[in-house]
């Protein structure tokens, strides 16, 4: 066969895998001219800065030389390539494998084999970051100094902008899988400035279809007053403000509760109103660890990770939020652990999460062991939410 129809049936094959996430990697080879200084080139997929590539590495005698090309320019390059350069191209897919054989005459064959790899390929395009949140014509993320008046990331704001969609991607995913009721009320605790309960908002808003409220807790009084007329000029008619604190904050018994950087035993406390008032979601990113860090005192060779001060604060960090988890456990939740993206606040980049599965007035002794053990291992007394719920 002609070998122009055979490179045609092979960028096909190329940009099928390449679109559905199977593409591993493809090779030319076999150069039509000697003297030529390149030998081969090497094509892999790649994702930069959010953006799917397809990554050239060109060998030459002494050199590589690497460009990255979107899919569409890619393709007109490889084709360039196995017209003029190389006369055989291997294909390589989670699928299957391909073999572009060409001549000097002009004939050429395309060969299919079972895929000699078991490698994964290197990205998935369901996998790549989106942006939930839209910029274009986003009054709050404008009015927050997130983007510009022509709508623009603002410089600086990158990684807030990063950070609001990685928030809202986390809050999708758990949400889609908790019995909610036809109406849910959602309640932020500790809320700041609002960036991520604004953006939540416009998502559930624009994407979920169900019908909800959102009431973002704060101290500062300033701090609601901005973000109430933020909301209204937004158009946000089921999102509110209120003046509180996270432990005494006058709230009817909210479906989700959530609470970002609570400092230290705030977390506890926003665990505590969370479970006793039965929310069908908890969500929490915990910030600071000190109650557990001053009672760390392991009475066996777990001593040899505390005594370093850098050890003993991550060992704090773990056995904090573990028994948060587990007291979660406890009390009928289906606990997670996700990473979530820092703040300028606060490296701690975990993200907590419990979904209700079973109603208890009390909690259960198995799991009750299970707290009392791990204390036991890092001669820890109590755990501030063990004492909010009455457990010890």
């Amino acid at each position: 066969m002609p070998s122009e129809e055979n490179i045609i049936r092979l960028l096909s094959l190329l940009n099928e895998s390449y679109g559905n996430s199977t593409l591993i990697k493809l090779t030319l080879s076999n150069k039509r001219s000697r003297s030529s200084d390149l030998n081969n080139v090497f094509i892999r997929p790649v994702v930069i800065r959010e953006q799917a590539l397809l990554q050239f590495t060109y060998r030459h005698a002494t050199r590589d030389i690497t460009s990255n090309y979107p899919a569409g320019e890619a393709a007109g390059k490889i084709e360039e390539l196995l017209k003029e350069t190389f006369m055989n191209a291997d294909l390589f897919t989670a699928e299957a494998d391909y073999t572009l054989l060409s001549n000097k005459k002009g004939n050429s064959k395309l060969l299919k084999k079972a895929a000699s790899s078991s490698e994964l390929p290197l990205y998935r395009h369901d996998k790549l970051k989106r942006r939930l949140i839209p910029t274009e014509n986003n009054v709050y993320l404008r009015e927050l100094g997130v983007l510009t008046n022509d709508w623009k990331v603002k410089a600086g704001m990158e990684d807030k902008f990063r950070q609001i969609n990685r928030y809202v991607e986390l809050v999708e995913d758990v949400l889609r899988n908790a019995a909610l009721p036809g109406h849910f009320s959602i309640a932020d605790m500790g809320s700041g400035k609002g960036y991520l309960t604004f953006a939540l908002y416009d998502h559930l808003s624009r994407n979920s279809g169900a019908s909800f409220s959102i009431t973002g807790v704060e101290l500062r009084q300033a701090l609601v007053d901005t973000c109430n007329n933020i909301a209204k000029k937004a158009g946000f008619d089921h999102l509110h403000f209120i003046t509180g604190s996270i432990a005494e904050a006058g709230l009817t018994e909210p479906n989700v509760l959530i609470a970002l950087h609570a400092c230290d035993t705030a977390t506890d406390e926003a665990l505590y109103r969370g479970i006793t008032s039965g929310a069908e979601v908890i969500m929490v990113a915990p910030c600071c660890h000190k109650q557990i860090r001053k009672q760390i005192n392991p009475p066996n060779v777990l001593k040899e990770i505390t005594r370093y001060g850098i050890f003993e604060e991550r060992q704090a960090e773990t056995l904090t939020d573990t028994i948060r988890a587990l007291i979660l456990e406890a009390w009928g939740y289906k606990t997670s652990v996700a990473e979530f993206i820092s703040t300028e606040h606060t490296p701690k980049n975990v993200m907590l999460s419990g979904l209700r599965k079973k109603v208890r007035t009390l909690p259960d002794p198995a799991v009750v062991k299970k707290i009392s053990e791990l204390k036991q291992q890092f001669g820890i007394k109590y755990h501030h939410l063990e004492q909010l719920l009455g457990m010890l």
